[in-house]
């Protein structure tokens, strides 16, 4: 069973009797694509399997914050605050100190320092890891001192595959007369060439159908993207402030265009803002290299690492690079997991059962 859940959900799919080439077979595909930017043979069984139980659940709904993305973050920090933690935001981090044989800290950009009081945790990308890391540091065995090298660390870290970049479109548009909207769509141009295709997948959000507060009164805001399928290489190179760059950017969003306007037909004559977000995009303002989506580790022939994924003691590594994989709701579980790692066991245990008593176990643990 562990083999099973850890494995590709296309296994699990070839068992049910799934066959290729059919529709459900690519709509399992999409659904895993959709999860972690790889089809349902790169996919964790666990994740897909998750996902479908949820999505059939009853009274399952989509949530979706007041406020968007942006009120997520301000709850986040909200929190570490009120508990004592401190944000800094543009506060750039040029390299995690070593001292002792384990990670005690950060150095900030102009050289100021940040101890760490129990541990390290970034969550920075893989291929990020390798220019914060110190060339070599102290470590021991059976008590005696010796230097390690983290340069076969930094080379194995570095050719982590990647997952494609993104195409973005953002709109501001006009939204008088528009009735029925859904806050969700996706459009899939072609089901047969294959989900993972170039531009074939794009996913379409309207927040302001369930939050007007996010626009002007009367306005709607849209954001479309193609989901992890956009190649890195058709803008690598290209100066963001060129003619060349700009025309690329514009025919590239053309398929966000068509796609918006399977929803919103005169879409065009509706627009107020207009912004296109491209690999580069994703590349300079989410610091991503190459623009990623994140990295291609298929289930079954690679596995993503737990929070120790440098060896580094006293670093612990959350995020995207880590386990369970891509995603949100991934990423917050690897940083669950981070935190845990942190915590004795008999406070765990303790959490859980005040979380049994109080009702807030959910559905999915048991103790």
């Amino acid at each position: 069973v562990a083999a099973k859940i850890n494995g590709p959900f296309s296994a699990v799919m070839d068992d049910a009797g799934v066959k290729k080439d059919t529709f459900l077979r690519r709509w399992l595909d999409y659904l895993s694509f959709a999860l972690s930017g790889l089809l349902a043979d790169g996919t964790i069984c666990a994740a897909v399997s998750y996902t479908l139980g949820d999505l059939h659940r009853e009274g399952s709904i989509l949530d979706y914050p007041i406020g968007g993305s942006a009120a997520v973050c301000e709850a986040l920090a909200a929190s570490i605050e009120r508990n004592g933690g401190r944000v800094m935001l543009k506060t750039h981090v040029e390299g995690i100190d070593v001292e002792g044989g384990r990670a005690s800290g950060v150095t900030l950009r102009g050289g100021s320092a940040i101890k760490a009081e129990h541990a390290v945790v970034a969550n920075a990308p893989v291929w990020a890891l390798p220019s914060l890391l110190p060339a070599e540091y102290e470590g021991g065995i059976l008590g005696f001192p010796i230097k390690k090298s983290t340069e076969g660390l930094k080379r194995r870290l570095e050719e982590t595959p990647q997952t494609e970049s993104f195409m973005h479109l953002h709109l501001g548009i006009d939204g008088e007369g528009l009735k029925g909207l859904d806050i969700h769509y996706t459009v899939i141009n072609e089901w047969e060439c294959g989900i993972d295709g170039p531009g074939n997948m794009i996913v379409i959000s309207i927040p302001t159908v369930l939050d007007p507060s996010l626009a002007p009164d009367g306005k709607h805001v849209v954001h479309a993207y193609t989901a992890g399928n956009e190649p890195y290489d058709l803008f690598k190179g290209l100066d963001r402030k060129s003619e060349e760059y700009k025309k690329l950017k514009e025919e590239r969003a053309q398929v966000l265009w068509k796609a918006i306007e399977r929803v919103i037909p005169d879409v065009r004559q509706r627009v107020e803002v207009e912004l296109i977000g491209s690999p580069l995009t994703h590349e300079r303002f989410l610091n991503r290299p190459q623009g990623t989506y994140g990295p291609a580790l298929a289930a079954g022939k690679a596995m993503f690492p737990g929070p120790g994924l440098t060896g580094v003691p006293g670093l612990m590594c959350c995020g995207d690079s880590t386990f369970p994989g891509i995603g949100v709701p991934a990423v917050a579980a690897s940083g669950i997991t981070a935190a845990n790692t942190l915590v004795p066991l008999e406070k765990h245990k303790e959490l859980l059962a005040a979380m049994k008593r109080e009702g807030k176990m959910p559905d999915q643990c048991m103790v």
